[in-house]
């Protein structure tokens, strides 16, 4: 991954490890550490991860480029009132972007419920591929969680942060027009507890740091990015940083890229550990809905604050 700064990207090799064989190890606790030292003074760090086959990639992407394809009144029939899921486009203030939010995306019956609406005689092949694409993404997700968990102390007392859905995203980014250098999707934090993203390394993502930077990455073929969301800084009690990120656009050629979007499930009460409050970190938000929460970023009153700002004017204690 590279920048056009001297910024030093984080960059965590995942790809020799394994939850089942190397946890309680020094070289776990030892990873572990700069999980958590990204994630908290970064916001993101570079995964390098060679155990998603780069031909399956391949195949995700091709599966992409299939569905994106298909007529403009056959992607609207797919629908969600969930944030983010369902299908989106043609947005004036986002002419470049399309998307697809797949709800359950581990599920083979859901995925094979969606392409029965995009396809006629459904599509087996783009089941497989997105079931197994999802499968290593959960794994992978998983692990990270677990090094978080451990990194604070609280692997013995949790198994996951906290009970949580997924939400595939799907997305095409059109080229602009020649010569242009084009937002792609806006500025923002995620609304979720994390994401992992993985392109098809036509470049565009940009993240910014701490101190104001865009840095413009770019991903090698086996590597992947993970991004701090609001409620797992929220979670954190404010240790880790939700960075904010966009997708900027130039050249000729169109970016495909896909999410894996971290959510509490309906009902889910958003707190931070005891053991993550204490002098040096005073409690910043109060136990807060996350259902509600959501509600609130996705209305008028939640749209006119900053991104990075919603979860503070929505939960902050003043």
């Amino acid at each position: 991954m590279s920048s056009e700064c001297q910024y030093q990207i984080p960059t965590i090799d995942f790809s020799i490890h394994s939850l089942e064989v190397d946890r309680g190890t020094k070289e776990w606790y030892s990873l572990c550490e700069r999980v958590r030292e990204a994630c908290e003074n970064n916001g993101f760090f570079e995964v390098v991860y060679d155990k998603i086959p780069l031909q399956l990639r391949a195949e995700t992407f091709s599966m992409m480029r299939q569905v994106f394809g298909l007529p403009l009144e056959t992607k609207k029939k797919y629908c969600s009132p969930r944030p983010y899921g369902g299908y989106l486009g043609q947005n004036a203030k986002l002419p470049l972007f399309e998307s697809f939010g797949l709800e359950d995306p581990s599920n083979h019956e859901s995925l094979r419920s969606f392409t029965q609406l995009m396809w006629p005689d459904g599509h087996d092949q783009f089941c497989n591929t997105v079931f197994s694409m999802v499968k290593k993404l959960d794994e992978l997700k998983h692990m990270i969680e677990v090094m978080i968990l451990d990194s604070y102390g609280l692997g013995d007392k949790s198994k996951s942060i906290m009970a949580s859905t997924t939400l595939l995203r799907i997305m095409k980014y059109s080229s602009p027009p020649l010569g242009q250098y084009m937002q792609g999707l806006h500025a923002h934090t995620d609304k979720a507890l994390s994401t992992i993203l993985c392109d098809d390394q036509v470049s565009g993502l940009e993240i910014e740091t701490k101190d104001g930077q865009w840095l413009k990455l770019s991903f090698s073929p086996t590597s992947l990015v993970f991004v701090v969301g609001d409620l797992l800084m929220a979670w954190s009690n404010g240790r880790m940083h939700a960075a904010k990120h966009r997708v900027m656009i130039s050249g000729e050629k169109e970016r495909y890229s896909l999410g894996q979007f971290v959510d509490p499930v309906e009902g889910t009460i958003i707190k931070a550990p005891k053991e993550l409050v204490d002098e040096e970190h005073p409690r910043i938000l109060k136990d807060f809905d996350y259902s509600k929460f959501s509600k609130f970023f996705y209305s008028e009153e939640g749209r006119a604050v900053d991104t990075q700002m919603q979860i503070f004017a929505f939960a902050g204690i003043h």
